[in-house]
């Protein structure tokens, strides 16, 4: 049966296997126009449709793998990262993300009801793929808090032409690395800020000691969770004597360092300019003891500026969002864990998708509130940080995922 002929079916019910849909949506989605007396036309490029994962198993004939047209924002910024946040929880308190006086005993996080359950998760992620995502990254919190990960890691890494990945603070990998991984997790992104465990405990306000996470970074390494990203986030004043001594470690081990300036993502971290230290210092200084090459980004809209060392031991990358802004190549959204929809790190408020999916919305009516959503995005907030006309309210970082 040819598109038209399923648009039919499936606009008047008699489908059996798909979910019935509005005949304005099998026009919208199928190409196709109606007629007074109920016949049908075929347009020239009908688009194909992402039928609810429910009713229809998608690894069938992979439907999300058909291209559509690519949806661009008001500047021109297609849609082609998706950020998922598992948990708003946490078992570190970093000063810069989770600082303990405003996240502490009292702090009222999400109940679990208010959670994406997986199966929205990957019905979000489905309709996600469908309008040109391609890298889909699992944050937090500590997405690895989240009981039964690798269910979700399972489904999402079914979803053809799909970069899957996680970000993680590394203290559980030791134990789930290697299940991850045969869940089809192809890679991990592990965040320390310093080698020294007096420095870290400053920084992540834990008896954590370094070490454990070294451990994680093994597991993950010996799982084939490479090529292997490690962060460190720079604070003028706290962490920066760290930097060299990072370098020299992870120089030659395969794994890529990146250097990120401190953020002003939420207000609890009561950020100041002040308190960054730039990129090109720390480009700066690496390239004194280990001279640097720079290195053509690997992919249009890449955050991280790369540089390799000059006698071929691997390689470190700087994100500066605060001195060298990338909002003109952004192509990221944002899901929380409670299923609100944000186009920026630094927007101050989300769109509910987990509302409208437990009203009963279908997915024409989902993508057509994520198509509006991003169509008018106009978002570059590291642009115009300081001026009049940015928020001073952003939602915090542990809860919309790095």
């Amino acid at each position: 049966m040819g598109i038209s002929g399923w648009a039919v079916v499936c606009a008047t019910g008699r489908c059996g296997r798909y979910p019935p849909i509005s005949r304005d949506s099998a026009a919208d989605f199928f190409g196709i126009s109606w007629s007074a007396a109920g016949t049908i036309s075929l347009s020239e490029s009908p688009v194909a449709w992402p039928f609810h994962s429910a009713h229809r198993r998608w690894s069938e004939s992979n439907v999300t793998g058909l291209p559509g047209p690519a949806l661009l924002d008001v500047r021109g910024r297609p849609l082609r990262d998706l950020r998922i946040s598992l948990t708003d929880r946490c078992n570190f308190r970093c000063r810069y993300c989770m600082p303990r006086e405003q996240f502490g005993s009292a702090h009222r996080y999400l109940d679990r009801e208010d959670l994406l359950a997986f199966g929205e998760i990957e019905r979000l992620a489905r309709l996600f793929v469908f309008l040109g995502v391609r890298k889909v990254r699992l944050t937090g919190g500590e997405p690895l808090l989240r009981r039964g990960v690798e269910e979700v890691v399972r489904a999402l890494a079914s979803i053809e032409e799909v970069d899957l990945a996680m970000t993680t603070n590394g203290v559980l990998l030791p134990a789930q690395a290697h299940r991850l991984a045969a869940a089809g997790l192809r890679r991990a992104t592990v965040s320390l800020d310093s080698l020294d465990d007096s420095v870290f405990a400053e920084v992540t306000d834990t008896t954590v000691p370094v070490a454990r996470v070294l451990a994680g970074i093994e597991a993950a390494t010996s799982a084939g969770l490479i090529p292997l990203k490690i962060n460190m986030v720079v604070k003028r004043g706290v962490n920066e004597s760290s930097v060299l001594p990072m370098a020299e470690y992870f120089r030659g081990s395969g794994h890529i360092l990146r250097f990120i300036e401190y953020m002003d993502v939420g207000g609890t971290n009561h950020w100041q300019l002040g308190e960054v230290l730039p990129s090109a210092t720390v480009v700066r200084m690496i390239d004194a003891r280990y001279p640097l090459v720079p290195v053509a980004p690997s992919y249009p809209g890449e955050v991280a500026t790369r540089y390799h060392y000059r006698d071929g031991a691997g390689e470190i990358g700087v994100i500066g969002s605060v001195t060298q802004p990338f909002c003109g190549t952004c192509s990221r959204a944002r899901l929380s864990a409670d299923g609100k929809l944000h186009t920026c790190l630094f927007a101050s408020a989300g769109t509910d998708l987990r509302a409208l999916l437990r009203a009963g919305a279908d997915d024409a009516e989902l993508l057509g509130v994520i198509r509006g959503l991003w169509t008018v995005r106009e978002d570059r907030y590291s642009e115009l940080r300081g001026r009049p006309e940015t928020s001073t309210k952003r939602v915090e970082m542990s809860y919309i995922g790095g």
